[in-house]
């Protein structure tokens, strides 16, 4: 009993279950202390997102060698195919299901979350494209030019970001994803947008599934192991992208979960791979935007984009995603220029747009994370078919 109670999953789950409570029965008082709490630990999280790319992406690509920029290229070539054919199926669905569906989007009553008491900002080092384009030009220039001191460094600064995460990240994001919990019920998101919720969401839900389980499925059959003993060590991934909406906020999790499924993925794969994914595999959310541009196109607009248009705006939105940073509503944000400029959508349409992909934003993060595992299964599978050596790597996940 100690061993489950004392687990990353029960905490996570235990933080979502006290969260929910204490805000349907908290004051503005106590709620002034949750969001000001909140907001600290989000933003320690956050400044901890760029340290965990370097520390782990560098070191991993000095570590490849002579074939870091095939790794590399096939990562992004993998990623991009996903998120593109997460789009187009969604797109499929959507033109079979959205003519048949009555959406309500009125949502009205949601109290107001009271002000921050203090705000203690927390800057981080640089943003998360410019830590992942940094780890991917610093490992292949130290690679390319056989750079041993900073290779060893880049070693060192790995241990060092471990412990970060194994001392600091891991333990404050229960306590991070309870005071979001509670924040969500108290506003009303969790019971006064309930109908809406569920409408949209049990859709995308699905659509989430089912690319998962093609994902899985490519996986296993590419690199020749059981995809279930790497989607099995996923729940705590799943359930912390749920809680923080934030692949990158994820990503310490979802590398302990990777470790743990071996040897259906190979350490030095899961320690290149999972924190380039994070930022660069979004098909969830992809997935979910496609499904609902065109449903709020056919609210507001009376039509849904013509097959041309939609297979445009899926093209260039897999593009997008792979730029996207890995925060709450990071695809739709980047993507906000094809959805006026190529769908056509207005002010209203696209705050509408805003607002429905806010409610869902968790699960689609949470497919994100989790398609990750797939995709390194892949990676490992190109990496012994092409002869990459295994790299010996002693990690404290």
């Amino acid at each position: 009993m100690k061993k489950i109670t004392g687990s990353l999953p029960f905490r996570l789950l235990l933080g979502v279950i006290l969260g929910i409570i204490v805000g349907q029965l908290a004051g503005s008082g106590l709620m002034h202390v949750v969001v000001t709490i909140k907001y600290i630990l989000n933003q320690v999280i956050v400044f901890c997102v760029p340290l965990i790319i370097i520390g782990f992406i560098a070191p991993s690509i000095t570590r490849l060698g002579n074939n870091a920029s095939k790794m590399l290229g096939v990562a992004i070539i993998i990623a991009y195919v996903s998120s593109i054919g997460a789009a187009l199926f969604s797109m499929t669905a959507g033109f079979l299901m959205i003519p048949h569906l009555s959406i309500a989007t009125e949502v009205e009553g949601l109290k107001d979350l009271p002000a921050i008491v203090f705000q203690l900002d927390i800057p981080q080092i640089m943003p998360v494209m410019s830590a992942l384009v940094f780890s991917l030009l610093l490992g292949l220039a130290a690679t390319w030019t056989r750079a041993a001191v900073v290779t060893q460094v880049l070693e060192e600064f790995q241990q060092i970001v471990l412990s970060i995460v194994t001392k600091v990240v891991i333990p404050i994001l229960p306590v991070f994803i309870a005071f979001t919990f509670c924040a969500l019920s108290y506003e009303g998101t969790i019971t006064k947008q309930l109908p809406v919720f569920l409408q949209v969401v049990i859709i995308v839900m699905i659509g989430h599934y089912i690319w998962l389980a093609l994902l899985y499925a490519i996986g296993g059959v590419y690199s020749g192991k059981n995809p279930f003993d790497v989607i099995k060590n996923y729940g705590p991934a799943y359930i912390t992208a749920v809680g923080t909406m934030s692949s990158a906020a994820t990503l310490a999790v979802a590398l302990r979960c990777a470790k743990k499924s071996q040897p259906p993925l190979r350490d030095d794969m899961v320690d290149f791979g999972i924190p380039l994914f994070a930022n660069i595999h979004l098909c969830g959310s992809v997935l979910t935007e496609v499904f609902f541009v065109m449903t709020i196109s056919k609210i507001l607009y009376g039509t849904i984009p013509s097959l041309g248009t939609m297979i445009l705006f899926c093209a260039l939105l897999g593009v997008f995603a792979i730029g996207a940073p890995g925060v709450p509503g990071g695809t739709v944000m980047a993507s906000l220029g094809l959805i006026t400029g190529v769908l056509g959508f207005d002010e209203t349409g696209t705050a509408l747009m805003l607002t429905i992909f806010a409610l869902q934003d968790s699960f689609g993060t949470a497919c994100n994370v989790t398609g990750d595992g797939a995709l390194t299964m892949i990676l490992t599978g190109f990496a012994e078919k092409h002869g990459i050596k295994r790299q010996k790597i002693e990690s404290g996940l």
